[in-house]
């Protein structure tokens, strides 16, 4: 019997080439973007789940400050984790993790390498977490301050195939360190990444020997710089969980009333705020629903062209009932027509995904890997296909099985069909979808040109940036031989990254502060032509000058003025850290961090600087030899480190690369969606073309002209897709208005955008519908009588 089903089926795809080729084309890229975008989810939703202690960590964060500037911090200090580990009952075990400063340069033999990712931790890293060390020692990772553990790859970059346990690694400043463990490296999907792990005793060495204010690691509360991971009991009662690490925290240092504590379980981390902000989750969230509409569209296609054809299938259905076939045995015979059709195009589908997997993983900054031995990758596929094959046939399979012989032969197969109301609805919901990813693709376009466009409050065309390293301690020396050369129009200083400066401190005070109130400031400290170096406004006030007194002065951004509600804040008293001083002006307000982000209140001092950043500013023609001249310098200071140099304008590119990544792929989706929901109109236009060839001859005899038959076979259609703009518009508005909250700053959405994509879509249908409306139009009209 299933042998008949299949014969059957096999020589109605061939029969029917045309629409087979429909069929498959639409299903198969359908299907294989929406598994590139499950995949995409999969991997996105994988991270950190690889851990057996996954379900019982969380990290801690810090909500702090006050009123409107109140923010959270996703690090913590040092000391809260061991506090809670020995005075929280449940607290099983803590792990921080914090990256290594103070060291840019490791050597081996003549190998110099200065691009590793290093950081700091616990040797309970090794217990809590599944980054097991596969040589070494396992119990005890790191013998003394003078150990590190290496990732196999970073191994291998070092010494090659040699045994790395016991080799010793120097750094810039002669500090030497043993190979006390290999580990493999970190699977892309964990938040925690690194090339070289360092023991957290080095931080006690660096940062407390020699202090006489009695601070050390374990209960120095001002520093903020700690991912602080804790291993709770299974059950673990959070019930004033918050409250407990507040009082421990204010314990030590009682100043701090503006400190509070939140949490993420750690398969969280990467995809939410403790804050209950938009970590990423919305994207994935976006994502899984273009590929279930992508979907959605391809499974149409094949509904609306089956159940189309069904009036020309009529007269074999009720052939096969005369000769008696029962309706389960029609079922099964379309059902197996389907999954045939079904197997081809995921045959297809499969060799395109497998093909584009790279192309895809570029695009999408992923490393994806179709590993058919991950049983997560099979779910995804199974459940994408099943569930496609599934919308997609049974409907049909039910009509065509359901035709009543009788009125079938002599043609009337009932209003509910013939009307083709259902067909209509199915086209009209492809070009909703199709609109409002065509209306995605305009919003981000338009804001990604918006935040290229915005006036930042300072230049940043043709500026050079390098790091100071060595050079730190002959800022005026290599300024001045720089300045020497053409190409080169100034130079200047500071410690901050001016694109992206997120450092942040409330040790500060200022007349007018009220008790209990925090204002976290941004510092960044500066030369004295910084300002005029970056044609910032000074909106009162004065710069600095140069001289020893600037030491004591202070400039605000406009924001900070505003936030400590300071009037006439020229003259007026600051102090920063320990730093007692005058405010001398205000700069006007001009974007360091991203503008997702609104401006935050900022300071500028003046103070020697020992590292940080140089910015040279050159033009475009004579940046090839600004460059060299860069060069030369960093070479006669940095002989030891690679040169390396960025322009302000792609690091600034860079700051919004998840965005661009974002519009490409909307631009791809949309695409996409477009052409597959085109292939089905194609389809239904051949189709009514075919159906009304009479009518359409009868015409022509009568007198017709081509563009008035074309009108005839274009005007239902057009009519669909104008209903689908008056659905998409909300929606669309909707959608790109939440996405649109993660910027501060941002375009408004007007109407000429919901026009242009609704035009788009109005010249795209009628681009598709032409072809079949004209080859209709041009036929010869004996030949399409006769044919009747």
């Amino acid at each position: 019997m299933f042998k008949n089903y299949f014969k059957t089926a096999w020589r109605n795809l061939v029969k029917n080439k045309f629409y087979s080729i429909i069929n498959i084309t639409g299903l198969s890229i359908g299907l294989t973007v929406g598994l590139l975008i499950l995949l995409w989810v999969q991997d996105e939703y994988s991270y950190d789940r690889f851990h057996k202690n996954a379900p019982n960590i969380i990290k801690l964060e810090n909500m702090v400050a006050t009123g409107p500037a109140r923010q959270l911090w996703t690090v913590t200090t040092a000391p809260i984790g061991e506090m809670a580990k020995k005075e929280i009952p449940g607290v099983k075990d803590v792990v921080r993790v914090t990256e290594n400063y103070y060291y840019g340069l490791y050597k081996y033999g003549d190998k110099v390498f200065s691009d590793e990712r290093t950081v700091v931790t616990d040797p309970s890293f090794f217990s809590m977490f599944d980054f097991n060390i596969i040589k070494g020692n396992t119990t005890n990772p790191f013998p003394d301050s003078r150990s590190v553990v290496l990732t196999e790859t970073t191994a291998k970059k070092f010494f090659g195939n040699d045994d790395a346990i016991g080799k010793v690694i120097t750094t810039q400043n002669k500090d030497a360190f043993k190979v006390t463990g290999i580990i493999k490296d970190f699977p892309k999907n964990s938040t925690i990444q690194g090339d070289m792990i360092f023991p957290m005793s080095l931080v006690a060495e660096k940062n407390y020997t020699g202090n006489t204010d009695g601070k050390n690691i374990n209960n120095d509360f001002s520093n903020f710089d700690y991912n602080t991971y804790l291993l709770l009991q299974p059950g673990f009662s959070f019930e004033g969980f918050a409250k407990k690490l507040r009082n421990m925290h204010l314990s030590i240092k009682p100043d701090d009333t503006d400190i509070g504590y939140v949490w993420l379980p750690l398969s969280k981390v990467h995809l939410y705020r403790a804050d209950d902000g938009d970590g990423g989750i919305g994207l994935v969230r976006m994502f899984t629903i273009i590929a279930i509409l992508i979907l959605v569209i391809a499974c149409i296609n094949y509904v609306n062209l089956s159940t189309a054809r069904s009036m020309l299938r009529a007269k074999e259905v009720s052939l096969r009932k005369i000769v008696g076939a029962a309706r389960t045995q029609l079922f099964l015979q379309f059902i197996t027509e389907t999954a045939l059709l079904f197997v081809v195009a995921i045959i297809v589908s499969l060799v395109l995904v497998y093909s584009l997997i790279p192309v895809f993983n570029t695009v999408a900054s992923k490393e994806i890997v179709l590993n058919f031995a991950d049983y997560h990758i099979w779910i995804v596929m199974l459940c994408t296909i099943a569930g496609t094959l599934i919308i997609s046939s049974i409907y049909p399979a039910l009509l065509l099985s359901s035709f009543e012989p009788a009125k079938a032969l002599k043609g009337k197969i009932g209003a509910n069909f013939s009307n083709a109301a259902f067909r209509k609805v199915l086209v009209v919901v492809q070009f909703t979808f199709s609109i409002i990813l065509i209306t995605g693709t305009i919003v981000i376009g338009k804001q990604l040109q918006y935040i290229n466009s915005k006036q930042l409050g300072y230049d940043k065309e043709n500026v050079l940036s390098i790091r100071m390293i060595d050079m730190a301690g002959h800022l005026e020396a290599v300024k001045s031989d720089l300045l020497r050369q053409p190409a080169i129009k100034d130079v200047t200083f500071t410690n901050a990254n001016i694109i992206d400066f997120g450092n942040q401190t409330g040790d500060n005070e200022w007349d007018g502060k009220q008790t209990g109130e925090t204002v976290m400031l941004s510092p960044m400290n500066i030369s004295k032509n910084f300002i005029p170096f970056f044609k910032m406004q000074l909106a009162e006030g004065s710069n600095f000058t140069g001289a020893v007194a600037d030491s004591m002065h202070f400039i605000l951004n406009e924001t900070a003025v505003k936030t400590m509600r300071i009037k006439d804040p020229v003259g007026k008293r600051l102090r920063l850290w320990k730093t007692e001083g005058t405010i001398i002006g205000v700069v006007k307000d001009f974007h360091f961090t991203s503008m997702r982000t609104r401006i935050k209140p900022a300071v500028f001092y003046a103070q020697p600087l020992n590292y940080g950043n140089i910015y040279i500013k050159t033009t475009g023609k004579d940046a090839p030899a600004a460059i060299a001249a860069a060069q030369k310098e960093w070479k006669k200071y940095n002989a030891n480190y690679p040169f390396k140099y960025n322009f302000l304008d792609e690091n600034f590119n860079r700051l919004y690369a998840a965005e661009q990544r974002t519009g490409l792929l909307f631009n791809i989706f949309a695409g996409i969606a477009i052409f597959i929901s085109c292939l089905g109109l194609f389809g239904l236009a051949a189709y009514t073309a075919q159906v009304r060839t009479k009518e359409i001859g009868v015409r022509k005899v009568l007198g017709a002209s081509v563009g008035s038959v074309m009108q005839l076979l274009a005007k239902d259609f057009i009519k669909l897709v104008i209903v689908a703009i008056v659905i998409a518009t909300p929606v669309a508005w909707y959608a790109m208005n939440r996405w649109l909250q993660d910027f501060a700053y941002k375009i408004n959405i007007g109407w000429s955008i919901f026009a242009i994509a609704g035009l788009l879509a109005v010249i795209i249908a009628l681009i598709t519908i032409s072809f079949q409306s004209v080859k209709a139009a041009l036929a010869n009209p004996v030949k399409s009588l006769r044919t009747e």
